[in-house]
């Protein structure tokens, strides 16, 4: 393993790497491995998206706007908050956008865009103010590290629904796939692959395993990447037509660039769009960058990250610059875990994200290379390796163990981190008032917990 960087260096001065104990190769590998990890969204984005931005070329022209926002969010991430975080346009959050906001209410797509840039700016507010950090720090310490367990479910779900292992089943909700296809046994060559390097304590073996699969995939000419005919999975198709094989030429998202309507966002019809977005993303996003902290081991023993003002303002910027370049919410990004567990701990992890989601506006037909079944291992890796911290949480008090329970458990069944937030801080609040220990909480909290049974009761009136 590489041992720390000089104290003289000017990265080290930067990122404070000695003081972490890590080195430069290590986080520049941690920040490769971050980038396989959630390149998808390069490709995954737009096709979302395009369902309800109708333009000239619109595909890439989404992709090069996905690639943007996702270097701007990971940059600030890295520079101005130095942790190891990387965000990227979120997933859901671009399916609400499109096919609920936009097709669903026929809102335009430009003032779907003014509503994120809205709700950019009230993150950016509540976080300069102190209120998300209050927040976070109202939420007791064995419901932090439930949070950490939940989105490592919610991150191995990711993976074994990426892997093919998990699929859709009318009859009982979700069923295992074909064992015998080429992606559900690719995935398992590179999670034994991964798994084996782990053991062995092989210098980034998450990163490794995941470039060998994608390698056998390549020579193996297996049908497991996207863009076949009738939507059906393919062989690699090479890099034909580009120059020199893996460049192709930027376009400037013109049709997109400053096209959000912000008087039409601040209409009255519009706010419980804007409410949504907000809502949604902040409980999201204070839930990962939270457990991604715990994982880093940047929380202290109250369960408290420093510089959580930077940190949580810089989720606000992200999402407000993403608008302006014409996509949906840009957050922090759970996939950066894989990153963390390639031992990724300084800002600098997050720098090279955004550096590489910069040089994939160039280079994006590499990021074609891996597909969803090599990076799945990795989700299913790391979401075990965030379950360490369920040890920490007091099962024997069922007043504990109940709220904790549901956070980790209703992430992944509802496909939210939002929900595994919100309903762990209802039923902690509840229990502790109505078994007589309601002054083991906090007032903050009893609040936020009245304003998200609100918010659940508004949504089923509607």
């Amino acid at each position: 393993m590489s041992g720390p960087v000089s104290s003289g260096s000017a990265l080290d001065r930067a990122f404070r790497l000695q003081a972490l104990g890590s080195s430069v190769p290590r986080e520049l590998r941690a920040g490769l491995t971050t980038f396989l990890t959630m390149s998808y969204i390069l490709f995954v984005n737009p096709q979302v998206l395009s369902a309800a931005i109708h333009i000239p070329n619109a595909f890439v022209q989404l992709l090069m706007t996905t690639a943007l926002s996702a270097a701007f969010g990971s940059l600030m991430m890295g520079l101005v908050a130095r942790y190891p975080f990387a965000q990227a346009p979120g997933m859901g959050l671009n399916a609400f956008f499109a096919y609920t906001v936009v097709q669903g209410l026929g809102v335009p797509w430009q003032t779907a865009l003014g509503a994120v840039f809205i709700s950019g700016v009230l993150f950016v507010l509540l976080s300069v103010l102190g209120a998300r950090q209050a927040i976070v720090k109202a939420i007791p310490l064995g419901l932090k590290f439930a949070i950490t367990c939940g989105i490592g479910l919610f991150l191995a779900f990711l993976g074994f629904r990426n892997a093919g292992l998990v699929v859709a089943n009318p009859a009982t909700l979700v069923g295992l796939g074909a064992v015998t296809s080429p992606t559900v046994w690719l995935a398992l060559v590179g999670l034994l692959i991964s798994s084996v390097l782990l053991v062995r304590r092989v210098t980034g073996a998450v990163l490794w395993g995941i470039l060998l699969t994608s390698v056998l995939a390549v020579l193996l000419h297996l049908p497991v990447y996207a863009g076949g005919p009738n939507g059906a999975l393919q062989a690699f198709p090479g890099f034909q037509g580009r120059l020199l094989g893996v460049l192709d030429a930027p376009v400037w998202p013109s049709g997109l660039f400053l096209q959000l309507d912000l008087a039409g966002a601040l209409g009255l019809g519009l706010l419980n769009v804007v409410f949504t977005f907000f809502f949604v993303d902040f409980f999201d996003a204070t839930g990962t960058l939270t457990g991604l902290a715990q994982r880093a081991g940047y929380l202290d023993r109250e369960g408290n990250m420093a510089r959580p003002r930077r940190t949580f303002a810089m989720d606000g910027l992200a999402a407000m610059f993403g608008a302006l370049m014409g996509t949906s919410t840009t957050t922090a990004y759970v996939e950066s875990a894989s990153g963390i567990g390639e031992g990724g701990r300084s800002g600098l992890t997050a720098v090279t994200v955004g550096v590489l989601f910069l040089l994939s506006v160039f280079f994006w037909p590499l990021a074609a290379v891996v597909p969803a079944a090599a990076t799945a291992p990795a989700l299913i890796l790391v979401g075990a390796m965030m379950l360490e911290g369920v040890r920490q949480i007091a099962w024997d008090d069922m007043s504990e163990a109940v709220p904790c329970f549901l956070a980790i458990v209703v992430m992944p069944l509802t496909f939210s981190i939002a929900n595994g937030v919100s309903l762990g801080v209802i039923s902690y609040c509840a229990i502790k008032l109505l078994s007589g220990r309601g002054r083991e909480v906090s007032g903050l909290l009893y609040a936020v917990a009245v304003l998200l049974l609100a918010r659940y009761i508004w949504l089923t009136a509607g």
